[in-house]
């Protein structure tokens, strides 16, 4: 068998962290934001882990087993 490729769009929305929980970005932070609360805009911009129930499919898409 040849060698599992990294998906590509994954590896740029994903990365691991030196204990292996997979890091995301938030969604909704990049248009409409005019409605949204000075406190919510801020939460969005920060990252989050990755939820147990999607990490084995990221962790796939990233070249894990």
């Amino acid at each position: 068998m040849p060698k599992m490729k990294t998906h590509r769009g994954a590896a740029k929305r994903f990365r691991r962290t030196g204990t292996g929980k997979i890091v995301r970005g938030k969604a909704f932070h990049s248009h409409i934001l005019e409605k949204k609360s000075a406190k919510r805009k801020r939460k969005l911009g920060k990252s989050t882990l990755v939820s147990e129930a999607n990490k084995k499919v990221v962790n796939r898409l990233l070249g894990g087993s």
